[in-house]
C-alpha cells in the first residue's frame, strides 16, 4: 500500500468525559478551522441565494463545500484554472473542501457505468459521455484547488447486498491507493498544500465497515471521512455505523461524515467522535419554507405565523433574528418573494453554525452530554 503523509495540523483541545464528543482545531493554508465543524454546501462555486459577502460576515464558517462532478461539467477546469482556482474565481478565501463526485456518481444509477478502471456516466445537464479515474478526479480536485480534497470512491446504496457492498469496498480501496500515489506524483497549482482525505465504505454492515476503517487507518491520511451514510438508512443504524468506524479511526485525526444531516443527526454523531459534517438540508429546506431553531422546526408557510410578530428564534441563534419577524417571512414566502428564501437560508446556515459552536462550547465546558440531551429533546417537535 502507498503511504501518503502530509502535515496538516490537527490539534486536539478537549473530549467530553461522558461521551465522545471533541473539541479540536484544524490548521490549514487559508486557516483555523474550530471543530465540531458544519461546511455549507456550495456544489457551483455558491451557496444558493447567499452573497459571499453574507457568507462570510453572518454565518461566518470556517470552510464550505463545493463539488468536483458539478465544477467540472460547469464551468470546467480550463475556466477555473485560468481564474487561478476555486477561492479566487468565488472570492473566497476561507477553507474549502471539494468531494470527489463518487456520491455524484452514485446518484446517476441509470446513466453510469462502474468497471475496475473508473465510471463511465453521462451529464446530468446534456446526455454528454464522460469517464472518471481516480486519478483524473484527483487531476479535477487539483485544478479546482480546494484545501481538502476527497479521494474517489463508490458510495452504494441502501439496502445494499453484503457481497455488493463487500465488492464495492474493496473497490474503493484500491481506487484510494491510486489516488494516493496520483497525489504524490502531481503537485498544487496555486500556492497552497492540498489535503487528500480517504472515505470509509462498507454500507451498514459492521464488519466491513470495521474491515475499511481499518484499511483507511493505515494509510496515515492527514484526515479520514466516513461515506454512505444517511442514503435512507434508519439513523439508529447510521449511528451504528459511525460508533465502530470510530473506534477504528486514529483519534489524533479529523474524521468527517459526509452528508450529514439534520440537527439532532449533528449532535449524536459529535457525541460518537465526528469532527466535520456537511448537508444540503438547511439550504435546501429553507427555500421550502422550513426553518431550524433550537426549539423544534418552522414550516413558515404555515396561516398560524401570519400575524406572529417575534423573531424567527427567541434564542437569537441567527442574526437575521434581529430583524425579521415570523410575520414578515410568512409574507414573502406567500408572496413569492425570493427574499424570503435568502433570509430562511441565511436563518437556517446561521443555526447550525451556531448549534456546533455551542457544542464545542460545552464540550470544552465538560458538560456536553447533559446540555445535547436537552437540545436533542428539544428539536425534535414541530412548532
Amino acid at each position: 500500500m502507498v503511504i501518503f503523509a502530509i502535515k496538516m495540523k490537527f490539534t486536539r483541545e478537549h473530549t467530553d468525559p461522558s461521551t465522545q464528543a471533541r473539541a479540536a482545531t484544524i490548521t490549514t493554508d487559508h486557516g483555523v478551522i474550530q471543530t465540531p465543524i458544519f461546511m455549507p454546501v456550495g456544489t457551483q462555486a455558491t451557496v444558493k441565494g447567499v452573497l459571499q459577502r453574507d457568507l462570510k460576515n453572518d454565518v461566518k464558517p470556517d470552510i464550505i463545500l463545493s463539488n468536483t462532478y458539478h465544477l467540472f461539467l460547469r464551468p470546467g477546469v480550463d475556466i477555473l484554472e485560468r481564474a487561478g482556482g476555486i477561492h479566487k474565481f468565488m472570492n473566497w478565501d476561507g477553507n474549502i473542501l471539494t468531494d470527489s463526485g463518487g456520491y455524484q456518481v452514485y446518484s446517476l444509477s441509470e446513466n453510469r457505468k462502474i468497471e475496475e478502471n473508473g465510471v463511465t456516466f453521462r451529464s446530468h445537464i446534456d446526455g454528454s459521455k464522460h469517464f472518471f479515474t481516480p486519478e483524473k478526479a484527483i487531476d479535477i480536485q487539483r485544478s479546482i484547488g480546494a484545501d481538502i480534497i476527497m479521494a474517489f470512491d463508490e458510495c452504494t446504496p441502501y439496502p445494499c447486498d453484503y457481497n455488493y457492498a463487500k465488492n464495492s469496498m474493496h473497490l474503493t480501496h484500491r481506487w484510494l491507493d491510486r489516488c494516493m500515489k496520483h497525489m504524490e506524483n502531481t503537485s498544487p497549482k496555486y500556492g497552497h498544500t492540498q489535503y487528500l482525505f480517504p472515505i470509509v465504505q462498507g454500507s451498514t454492515y459492521t464488519d466491513l465497515r470495521k474491515e475499511s476503517a481499518k484499511y483507511i487507518a493505515d494509510t496515515h491520511a492527514v484526515g479520514n471521512a466516513i461515506g454512505g451514510l444517511s442514503v435512507g438508512e434508519p439513523a439508529p443504524e447510521m449511528y451504528e455505523m459511525v460508533e465502530a468506524v470510530c473506534e477504528e479511526l486514529p483519534k489524533d485525526k479529523p474524521r468527517y461524515l459526509m452528508g450529514v444531516g439534520t440537527p439532532i443527526n449533528l449532535l449524536e454523531n459529535i457525541a460518537l467522535g465526528i469532527d466535520m459534517f456537511d448537508c444540503v438540508m438547511p439550504t435546501r429546506n429553507a427555500r421550502n419554507g422550513m426553518l431550524f431553531t433550537a426549539h423544534g422546526t418552522i414550516n413558515i408557510k404555515n396561516k398560524k405565523w401570519a400575524d406572529d410578530y417575534s423573531p424567527i428564534d427567541p434564542e437569537g441563534t441567527s442574526h437575521v433574528d434581529v430583524y425579521y419577524s415570523k410575520a414578515y417571512l410568512r409574507h414573502l414566502f406567500a408572496a413569492n418573494e425570493f427574499l424570503g428564501k435568502q433570509i430562511a437560508t441565511l436563518h437556517n446556515l446561521s443555526f447550525y453554525l451556531w448549534l456546533v459552536r455551542e457544542a464545542r462550547k460545552h464540550i470544552l465546558a465538560g458538560d456536553f452530554l447533559t446540555w445535547k440531551n436537552q437540545m436533542v429533546a428539544q428539536m425534535d417537535k414541530r412548532l
